[in-house]
């Protein structure tokens, strides 16, 4: 049985670690709030993008070979796996789910005979498919809510760059949608081509048919410019998506850590009790064992 002197060592790391975990629950929480508010303001804009570019490109009845970010290609040979993690870690299955499924997909397309290129965002990825011998085609790392927008800017160009020169022929998005803090979901999204994503949600019969609009300058130049914001936008939702679910991933994994502390705190508790009730005892058999030897 362990010395009393031990478990009481036991117990107050398990508090000093308690304490650290109770912090940094606390302020993943801060975080988790304001990251929830700009998720939730930047949903609307983004899915208002997308249905007006849908009913945009139905309205114009554009000829997609003239707006290459909407061009199919013909053949798929090379696909691009963008994946979003985080920089840091202490947040339980966070961020191996968004590895686990970029893997995934690369190992489906593989299968197929089909090339893929990884390009992942956040040091836990990176150091993960690092550590396993992939080759990245490239990496992102200190994205912070002030600098998201332009490092989805940043991002969004490197993918429209590689799939308008056709190095690559689609492009998925690999993230974690928030939904509380309790849930998170993995999303894995083709963002290119965009012409995916948006005509089957929309008919002739739909809202685009009912447009009626007066472009300045003209509807085909307006298109032109809009298409690469969307992929801007929807990049940039994914990263804010991934924040907002990284810090309630976070918030629940140190709360659990908080509760495990707790019991692991009754139980040594209860442990040294049993010691110290052992040595008690011990302690007064030798007393009595005494007074009988001298009574004798």
């Amino acid at each position: 049985m362990p010395a009393q002197r031990d478990i009481k060592r036991r117990i107050l790391s398990v508090r000093n670690t308690r304490k650290i975990t109770k912090a940094m629950e606390m302020v993943a929480a801060a975080r988790l709030r304001r990251a929830q508010q700009r998720i939730e303001a930047a949903r609307p804009y983004a899915l208002n993008m997308m249905e007006f570019i849908a009913g945009l490109v139905r309205y114009l009845q554009v000829d997609v070979n003239s707006y290459p970010l909407l061009k199919k290609h013909e053949k798929v040979r090379r696909v691009a796996v963008v994946a979003l993690t985080a920089d840091r870690g202490m947040c339980g299955a966070f961020n191996s789910n968004i590895v686990r499924r970029a893997l995934d997909r690369v190992h489906a397309y593989q299968a197929e005979g089909i090339e893929t290129d990884l390009i992942v965002v956040g040091r836990k990825g990176i150091g993960t498919l690092r550590f396993q011998r992939y080759k990245l085609l490239s990496t992102y790392v200190d994205i912070t809510d002030r600098s998201a927008f332009l490092d989805a800017q940043a991002i969004a160009h490197r993918v429209a760059e590689l799939y308008v020169t056709e190095k690559v022929d689609r492009v998925h998005l690999v993230f974690n949608r928030f939904k509380s803090a309790l849930e998170q979901f993995i999303t894995d999204q083709v963002i290119l081509p965009i012409q995916e994503e948006l005509v089957p949600e929309y008919t002739p019969e739909g809202a685009a048919a009912h447009m009626d609009f007066i472009f300045e300058p003209s509807a085909e130049t307006i298109l032109e410019d809009l298409i690469p914001t969307y992929l801007e936008i929807a990049i940039y939702r994914a990263l804010l998506e991934g924040m907002a679910s990284e810090h309630g991933a976070r918030m629940t994994a140190m709360r659990n850590a908080s509760d495990a502390a707790d019991e692991m705190i009754d139980e040594l508790t209860l442990a040294m009790n049993r010691v110290r009730q052992a040595s008690i005892t011990q302690e007064i058999l030798e007393v009595v064992a005494g007074a009988d030897a001298l009574s004798g």
